[in-house]
């Protein structure tokens, strides 16, 4: 059993992960069969039509309320469709990313001189991006860059369809790393000490770390990425992705990220946190429908203000 799991859980567990998994083997199939760009059209048309649907809609729209107070409702719910299609889109290209590499031709690369210094620099950097467009092509430009890098993940909680996912990814060159604990710590600073580099996304919700301003509301967002580069001495390297008509995307590599030690480790750590979080909401802002919005991204107390807010508005 994938992930070494059969221990962990029982028969009926175990029974309904097989079966999730055939489904979503025979969805990989189906997306393979007809291709790229009629997966990618299949997959937009499914979430923009179903995903508005769906009780998660209602945390897409209250994200948009959240970043964007001043839009009008109707923009707002025309941007929430709109991301719906970007998020069916993305899942169903997933299936055939052997398709969608820099060789393709479908990827425009923006800053590639910046990926060519580090490879030939030898020194290992920490790869920066949010969940934005089709975040796969990235890891395909970092592979075919021929920088070493550790794609790290959130492993599927489902171990069959997880190894199904590494297996996508592995047709593309990808090798991925899903650290868990203290050990994926040391996994991870074992790699950089190697030379490798190391890839994270750092826009979802995390309970600890430095609490920092995301779209004027506070967040606690992850502190690795900015202990690494602390840790070794090297910069933030910020990607992002953006969709382009015709299933094709721009990844660029924007200005590096300069943490700068002081003494005071913990003002270092907050300061490069907001740095990074502040890039993503940078990126979001020039293009909000490629973002993931379907995660709760803000604490609890924001939404209950928000909460508070629009029931305050529909008395008065």
């Amino acid at each position: 059993m994938p992930g070494n799991e059969a221990g962990k859980v029982g028969f009926g567990q175990d029974l309904i992960w097989r079966l999730e998994s055939v489904a979503f083997a025979g969805f990989i199939g189906l997306m393979r069969l007809i291709g790229l760009e009629a997966a990618s059209n299949l997959g937009g048309w499914l979430l923009r039509t179903l995903g508005p649907r769906v009780s998660t809609h209602r945390i897409v729209m209250r994200n948009l309320r959240i970043a964007f107070p001043d839009m009008d409702a109707t923009e707002r719910e025309r941007l929430a469709r709109d991301q719906w299609e970007q998020t069916g889109r993305t899942f169903a290209e997933t299936a055939v990313m052997d398709q969608l590499t820099p060789a393709s031709g479908r990827i425009d690369i923006v800053g590639a001189e910046r990926l060519e210094a580090i490879r030939l620099g030898g020194r290992p950097v920490v790869f920066v991006s949010g969940h934005m467009a089709n975040i796969e092509t990235m890891a395909a430009v970092l592979v075919a860059s021929g920088v070493p890098v550790q794609v790290t993940y959130r492993a599927a909680n489902n171990p069959y369809v997880d190894a199904q996912i590494r297996a996508a990814r592995a047709r593309y060159g990808v090798k991925l790393f899903a650290p868990k604990g203290g050990d994926g710590a040391r996994e991870l600073l074992a790699g950089m000490g190697r030379g490798e580099s190391v890839a994270l996304m750092n826009d979802q919700k995390f309970s600890e770390g430095p609490e920092v301003s995301f779209f004027a509301q506070p967040v606690n967002a992850a502190p690795g990425p900015t202990r690494l580069a602390l840790r070794f001495g090297t910069v933030i390297q910020p990607m992002s992705v953006v969709r382009l008509p015709g299933v094709r995307f721009r990844v660029t590599a924007h200005e590096p990220i300069e943490v700068v030690s002081t003494g005071d480790r913990q003002a270092d750590i907050a300061r490069g946190v907001q740095a990074i979080t502040t890039f993503i909401e940078d990126r979001v802002r020039e293009h909000p429908v490629d973002w993931f919005w379907v995660h709760r991204r803000w604490p609890d107390r924001v939404y209950a203000a928000l909460a508070s807010d629009r029931s305050a508005s529909s008395r008065a």
